[in-house]
This record gives structure tokens, C-alpha cells and sequence, in this order.
């Protein structure tokens, strides 16, 4: 009997101690979600590759807004990655972000105001091409001059390359799905018979769409077609050098204003091939904050 009862004592303590752990962890966690924004990312701002024009521009804003934040380099994949997990967790998370971009059609994020215009104004993507493109290919130099989409387009393709997707086929497929459009591109040029074109781009999802579609409507023409994947500088210094014939990447006025200024007379900028780009810091919408000053909080 006296055994029985030492057992069943036991076990009610064991029980207490177990609920008093539940109790803190619930008590902890409530706190954490009761402290700023800052102090539950670690005052971190997670980026993309190290020099790339957002994160130059995101450390602009931290000295802008005299924020007490870091911006922690890594790749775009994980830069995702780290978004998805923080939304799962409902999670406060700040990203350097860029549209048009497949996140922006998977989940519901916003930008943050930026009133001392750290990131500059509205972007657009522009073709760039070597010298003498015109004159030695110029039905290719012509396609390239005419090629314009929209950001929906852009992140159409983007999202389902990003799902697991073949780039190739899946450019293949939107030029099926787009007769229309794509015979804008093409008007008034004539076949290629063969001749290489060969095209630089740098690792983002924006431009492995955009190269992929392009090149693949420059092989329907009847050209031989070499896509590179390079660094944003050596992309810009193929096509300022002859290496490469063109880029439908550049970024401007702002994020890529720096290699236009360093190449100004070695490329020719064909124009925007897509228009209401956007480059700046980006939070998921249920975070109660709307302007980058708000992190200063």
C-alpha cells in the first residue's frame, strides 16, 4: 500500500515538472513574440550573393536609416529557403528583394517604404549588346532589340522553373502559349542559317527566364545558340570585351549603374525589355511594420 502510493506520488511530481517545462516553453515563446522585430531576427537582413547592386543597396539603407541590423550574404536559394521556413513558423523575417520574382506569385510579402530613397526609384531590365552586333548579326540584333515582356510573364516562368521545371521546356511551353507576343519579337527578320549567338546571364531566377525564352526564340530563327551563366561583372565585361553578343540582364538605372558607367561606350543599350522592376527590403504581410524605418523601433 505505502509502495503504491510512493508510485503514484512520484508520478504526480514528474507530471507537475513536465507541465511547469510546458508552462516556461509557452511563457518563453510568448515573450520572444513580444520582443521587436530586430531582436527576434538577431538584427539580420538575410541577402543574396555578396556585391550584387540589392545588397549594396540594402547596406546603403542600413547607414541610411542608421539601423543596428547586418546583412548576411548567402545565395538566392537559401535566401528562399529562409523565407519559407520563417513563413511556415509565421516568423519575422526581412529579405533583400527584387521583382519581378517567383515569390511574389507564391507568397503574400510587401515591400517596405523607403522615403530616403535608399533603393533608388522604379527599374527596368534592359538588352545590352556588344559593338558591331548590328552590322555582323543583324536579324539576331533585331529579335533582341524587339523583345519586351511584363513582370507577369516574367514570374509566370519563374515560378514554375523554380516548382522543379525544366528551364528550357518550360520556356518552351510559355513561347507555345504566347504566338502572339513572340511574333512581335520576330517581326521583319529573317532566318540565321546557322550562326552563332551566344548570350550571358547571371545566376537569378529573372534571368534565367528571360535568356531561356530569348534564346530559344532565336534558335526557332535558325541560330546556334550558347548561353553562359556567369558573375554580374564578367557578364557585363563579355559583352563590353565580344565574348558574349548580349544580356537581357541589366538592371538599371540603379542596380547595375556601376558596370554601365565602368563599360559606357563598349556596349550599346537596345533598352528596356521589361519595364516596373523593383529592387528593396521585403517582409512577409503579416508583419506589423511598413517602412524601413519601422526596424529602427
Amino acid at each position: 500500500m505505502i509502495k503504491n502510493n510512493i508510485k503514484k506520488l512520484s508520478v504526480i511530481a514528474l507530471s507537475l515538472v513536465a507541465l511547469s517545462f510546458v508552462g516556461c516553453g509557452n511563457k518563453s515563446e510568448a515573450k520572444k513574440a513580444d520582443e521587436p522585430y530586430g531582436k527576434q531576427m538577431n538584427y539580420k537582413i538575410t541577402g543574396i550573393d555578396a556585391g550584387s547592386g540589392v545588397v549594396q543597396a540594402s547596406e546603403k539603407a542600413v547607414k541610411d536609416y542608421k539601423l543596428d541590423y547586418n546583412v548576411q550574404t548567402s545565395s538566392g536559394a537559401a535566401m528562399t529557403q529562409a523565407l519559407s521556413d520563417a513563413i511556415k513558423k509565421k516568423e519575422p523575417i526581412v529579405l533583400t528583394g527584387w521583382s519581378p520574382h517567383w515569390m511574389f506569385s507564391k507568397y503574400d510579402l510587401k515591400y517596405l517604404k523607403d522615403p530616403k530613397k535608399s533603393f533608388g526609384g522604379a527599374e527596368h531590365i534592359d538588352t545590352i549588346a556588344r559593338k558591331g552586333l548590328k552590322k555582323d548579326l543583324p536579324d539576331a540584333y533585331k529579335a533582341l532589340d524587339q523583345f519586351h515582356w511584363t513582370p507577369k510573364d516574367s514570374e509566370a516562368v519563374m515560378l514554375k522553373i523554380n516548382a522543379g521545371g525544366d528551364a528550357k521546356k518550360i520556356a518552351r511551353q510559355w513561347i507555345t502559349d504566347n504566338k502572339a507576343t513572340v511574333s512581335k519579337w520576330t517581326e521583319g527578320t529573317k532566318k540565321g542559317n546557322g550562326k552563332e549567338v551566344k548570350l550571358a546571364y547571371v545566376s537569378w531566377d529573372t534571368e534565367i527566364a528571360s535568356t531561356n525564352v530569348i534564346g530559344l526564340v532565336l534558335e526557332d530563327m535558325g541560330y546556334k545558340v550558347k548561353l553562359t551563366q556567369v558573375d554580374a561583372g564578367p557578364m557585363w565585361a563579355a559583352v563590353a570585351s565580344g565574348d558574349s553578343d548580349a544580356i537581357v540582364s541589366a538592371w538599371l538605372p540603379g542596380t547595375h549603374a556601376k558596370y554601365m558607367a565602368d563599360y559606357k561606350g563598349k556596349v550599346e543599350d537596345l533598352g528596356p525589355n521589361l519595364e516596373g522592376a523593383k529592387i528593396g527590403l521585403v517582409v512577409p504581410s503579416y508583419m506589423k511594420i511598413d517602412s524601413i524605418e519601422d526596424l529602427a523601433k
